[in-house]
This record gives structure tokens, sequence and C-alpha cells, in this order.
């Protein structure tokens, strides 16, 4: 659970999740274990940042990526090994890296930003991807993190050119009698020739094997990727967009996204930028990314808009909540933290907003968009297309719930935005993180806040 830059830089809280108060029969709040401490860890200071965090949920170890540093950790946070993955000499302007080819640019001690980190189950391997040589990975085995492979060679290793830890999401799709799949969603910071937005790769058996990491199809005219058109930047030329958060359920993998796109306010005639959550959906089976669509979310109390996605967490009904939503206890609920308004990303206003969507009814919307984009009604209505308004096109098929689109149609945006239901607001102390869970047929949820604050 990341709460907050200035909670992480030196310290890591994990366990021993604390109430400060407690409400008894009568009302009055008592406090909850008040001298209770917390297990922490401390890295060293001249490393900078922690950025990211897994947990394997077999042996309860923790793998805590790091600037420059690897360290796994045991469930009461004590050192057990840690891999060193920077400094080293290099400069983001080298492309390919330098470690490939000669390159021109003055080489400098850089260090390497953790921005992914994933855990490989089935290979019994740690993914780890950071911030030098245009984004490449190390293999590390789970047991004493010893580097198993370091693919550099192909362009197919460079997976993100940003150097900011919350700029690359992986989602690990896995199969019992074949390679995995790992779905790769980036930043790409004005590189779109080099980096595509969505891609989805081979995770092969063997970490050194010629084919890691590279796409899962690939030809002439089709590919396992979605490429934002550089024309999108002649018209946002700060365009990107943003991956929050990203989870597998079903016959899909999703995405949930912050992007920029230009509106025109009710009664001006000249557009401004703001930014719009949207969640992206893939079918895990598609290699040619023909069933991508992307519907915009949001929420709304008391009239005000929450539009800003800071955090999501998937999660199930649990009895009592589903029995509320009139859901089956298995379904697959988002927990969203959404900060008020839509025009300042970089600075979020403080008001935030705790939300819950059901899944289903969001497939539901998209079912109902892709049928209607099949009957030939409206456009494509994707604001990063280099031609916003192409048509639909007709065709006589049957779109069920697991239609995952033709080499028509594609790629899909949703114009009406779904709602979700806002079950809890701070109104001075950003909410920035979220878990959630089900214990005893309730649903509990975690946020943590701007200040280091953790509410259950």
């Amino acid at each position: 659970l990341i709460m907050s830059p200035a909670m992480w830089k030196w310290t890591c809280l994990v366990s021993h999740l604390l109430l400060s108060t407690t409400v008894s029969p009568l009302g009055r709040q008592q406090p909850l274990h008040p001298k209770r401490p917390f297990i922490t860890f401390t890295g060293d200071q001249a490393e900078g940042n922690f950025n990211h965090l897994v947990v394997d949920e077999r042996t309860g170890h923790i793998y805590l990526g790091a600037v420059n540093r690897i360290y796994k950790l045991s469930s009461d946070l004590k050192v057990l090994v840690t891999h060193q993955t920077g400094p080293d000499e290099d400069n983001p302007k080298c492309y390919p890296p330098r470690i490939v080819q000669t390159c021109n640019e003055p080489l400098t001690p850089t260090n390497n930003i953790n921005k992914m980190l994933l855990i490989d189950y089935k290979e019994n391997r740690l993914i780890a991807c950071g911030s030098l040589y245009q984004g490449i990975c190390k293999l590390l085995r789970l047991d004493d993190l010893f580097k198993l492979g370091e693919p550099f060679h192909k362009k197919e290793h460079y997976l993100s050119g940003v150097n900011e830890s919350g700029s690359v999401f992986g989602v690990i799709v896995s199969y019992s009698n074949m390679d995995d799949k790992l779905f790769i969603a980036t930043a790409v910071d004005g590189k779109p020739e080099y980096f595509p937005t969505i891609s989805s790769r081979k995770l092969t058996k063997n970490s050194e094997a010629d084919g890691m990491f590279a796409y899962v199809f690939h030809d002439e005219f089709v590919a396992s990727m979605i490429k934002i058109p550089s024309d999108t930047f002649t018209i946002i030329p700060d365009f990107d967009i943003y991956y929050i958060y990203g989870f597998s359920s079903g016959n899909f993998v999703y995405f949930l996204t912050l992007q920029p796109e230009m509106i025109s306010p009710p009664g001006s005639t000249t557009k401004e930028q703001v930014y719009t959550s949207k969640l992206v959906r893939l079918c895990k089976e598609d290699t040619a990314f023909n069933s991508y669509v992307e519907v915009p979310i949001g929420c709304e109390k008391n009239g005000v808009e929450y539009r800003l996605l800071q955090a999501a967490y998937l999660s199930k009904a649990g009895t009592i909540l589903a029995r509320s939503l009139d859901v089956g206890p298995e379904d697959d609920i988002l927990f969203t933290v959404f900060s008020k308004g839509q025009k300042r990303k970089m600075k979020s206003l403080d008001e935030s907003a705790l939300c819950i969507f059901v899944l289903k009814k969001i497939n539901d919307r998209i079912k109902d968009r892709l049928q209607s984009c099949y009957r030939g009604e409206g456009t494509l209505d994707l604001a990063w297309l280099k031609v916003k308004d192409i048509p639909c096109s007709s065709a006589l098929l049957t779109i069920d719930d697991n239609f995952c689109g033709l080499d028509m149609n594609a790629p899909l945006g949703v114009s009406s935005m779904v709602r979700g239901l806002p079950i809890f607001t701070e109104d001075g102390d950003r909410m920035t993180s979220v878990i959630a869970y089900v214990y005893k047929n309730h649903s509990l949820a975690f946020v943590g806040t701007k200040s280091g604050k953790l509410k259950k």
C-alpha cells in the first residue's frame, strides 16, 4: 500500500494496520493500542525513494523496488537479499541504448529508478524493470535475486523511455500449457515512434531466450500493440496516456488511465485541456488488438465532480455489499479514488472521493457501444485517433459478452461516462491509494492519504 511520496521516501510501513480510534457502544471514541509500534524498514538514504512493492502470496516475502536496488525482505521486514541495479553510464537520448550501439550523446552516471515489479509465479522469478537504457528489465530468481536474464539487444526489449516510477503497469496472463503473456502499458513521453502505449509480450520459460518480451504477434501490417499517432501531438503537444492500475478478469485485461483531452466548455468558442479518466479493455487472446475499447469513468456527489483518478483496486463484492448492489458475492468490484475536478493532473485538489464500480456494469456499457457501432451508428469517438470522426461500419453479427473485435471499428471509444457509486469523501487530506478485501461477508477498504494517514 503506497500512501504518499513523503511517507515512502525512506520508510516502508507494511504490517500492523492500525485503527487510531474505535467507537464504543455509547458512541465515545476510545484509543485502540495507542502505543503499539509499526514494523518499519529503513533503506539507505543515499539511494533515494522506494518505488514499488510486491508480496509473494505463497511465502509472505516482500520484494521492494527502489532507486538502484531491489530488496527481498522477510514478512517482519528483515533484509534477506539485495540486488544492485544501478547507477550506470547512460543518457536518455540514446536510442537504442549505448549497451547496444555507440551513442554520440554524453554519458553520465545515471540512477536506475524501478518502474515495474512483478512476480512471475509460474517460473519462480521477479520481473524488475528500470529507467536505465530505455526501460530494460531484469529477470531475478525469487529465492536469492540471482540474475537469470537481462534482455537488451532488440528494440522490443526497451519498454519505456519515461524515468518516473509510476509510468509503467504490467499484467501477467498465465497459461498451463504454453508460455505466459505480459501486457505492458506505459506513458510514451512524446516518443510514439519508439514505444507502443500498450502491447502484449511473450514471457518465455527460458529467461535468456531470444523471444523474451517479443510481441505476441508482429507482421508487416498488424502487431500486438497500440501506438498513439504522432499527429495527436500536434493537437496536444504534451499528450500521453498515464496508467494508474491494471488487472485481468475473465477473458479480458483492463487498465485504468488518465489522459488529456481538448474540450469546448459550454458557451465558449475556444477549447481547453482537461484530463479524463478512462478504463481500457482488451481481450486476452486478441493478438491484433482489435478488441481495444476505452470508456470514461468518474464520480459525483452532491453536485461535485470527481474526475482525476488517483488509485484503484480490484476486489470481490462479498455477500453484504453484493446484496445492496444487486450483484453476486463473487462479482468483481473496482474500488477507486478520484480527486476533485478535471484540470490539475500534477497538482490535484485535496478534495477526493472513494467510489465503487461493478465491473459487469462497465462491461455491459461496452457491449452496448459495440453493438451500436456494428450497426453503423456514430463514430469511433476516440480522442487520440488521428482522425476523430471515423464513422462506424455496419456488419451483421452477434456481439455477446466475450466479443473480441474484428479488423474494423477499432480502436473504439465510449462517449458517455460510467459513474461510480461514491461511498466516502475526504475534503482536507487527499486520498492517494486504496486496497480492499472481503472479511466475514463484509467489504473492507483501506485508503492511504497525502499526509500519510491510513483510514479503514
